[in-house]
């Protein structure tokens, strides 16, 4: 049986066992995957931590989850600590890039070689955006990766990690701490992953100015980045824009032009 159809019946089986209507919130243990495998006569996951991970950060739930949202509202699956999990009510969140923003054209300077073996849209986007200086510009500000795939725990979280980096400085002289997810064309941003992402600077980094950034590739080659922030408890999107890298000479004059025409004062 594929992964994903066992990975569902697994986790509606554990949300079922727990679920009581109008529960706002449903808890559940990590040696609960393994029960519920042997319940439903299915094999034993391979990896049981893929099971939670796919749900947190891939997949959508399965209907039988998903119909029990009021509406307007969706489930996130929160990690509260070692090996425990929590289903939580949360306000609908999604991050789709818009269709209708500038596109910003920026001489490519990612390394052929680089192109040529990076073996996956993760890595693949991530090195564009180090070689390009694309968080330097979207930001604002200079910076510099801190460390690729940082691994770590936070207190009420357990484990978690941030796919780059970075620490920046502006020309103030204030520091910043930027937290960069990176998702290729298929995969969707999870606003669990931006709350662990600000959890993880408030804990970790605590003198530094955190800047949750987001960055995915879009159907057309372009890059969309954005930038978020936290009120009063929610995550919203501070700003959006869209680059595509390109060779140097598909820059025109008309469109340096009016580049400095935008230029901010």
């Amino acid at each position: 049986m594929p992964n994903e159809a066992q990975y569902s019946q697994i986790i509606t089986h554990i949300f079922r066992a727990h679920y009581k209507r109008g529960d706002e919130q449903v808890v559940f243990d990590r040696e609960e995957i393994v029960d519920a495998a042997r319940k439903l006569g299915l094999p034993r996951p391979k990896n049981v931590g893929d099971v939670v991970y796919s749900f947190r950060f891939r997949k959508a739930f399965p209907e039988a989850i998903t119909k029990t949202a009021p509406e307007g509202r969706e489930w996130i699956l929160r990690k509260i600590g070692a090996s425990r999990y929590r289903f939580v009510l949360a306000a609908r969140w999604s991050v789709v890039p818009d269709p209708n923003r500038t596109i910003i054209k920026v001489p490519d300077a990612t390394p052929g070689v680089i192109v040529k073996y990076a073996l996956n849209d993760e890595q693949a986007l991530l090195a564009r955006l180090r070689y390009n200086r694309l968080v330097d510009l979207f930001s604002g500000i200079t910076c510099y990766s801190l460390q690729s795939h940082l691994r770590t725990s936070v207190a009420g979280m357990g484990g978690v990690e941030t796919d780059e980096m970075y620490v920046g400085i502006d020309r103030q002289g204030v520091q910043y701490v930027l937290p960069v997810q990176a998702k290729g064309g298929r995969d969707k941003l999870s606003v669990v992953q931006i709350e662990q992402d600000v959890a993880l600077c408030s804990e970790k980094f605590p003198g530094l100015v955190c800047r949750p950034i987001a960055a995915q590739f879009m159907r057309d080659g372009g890059i969309a980045m954005f930038e978020f922030e936290s009120i009063d408890e929610q995550i919203t999107i501070r700003e959006e824009r869209h680059y595509r890298l390109v060779a140097p000479d598909q820059l025109s004059a008309e469109e340096l032009a009016k580049y400095r025409q935008a230029r901010p004062d």
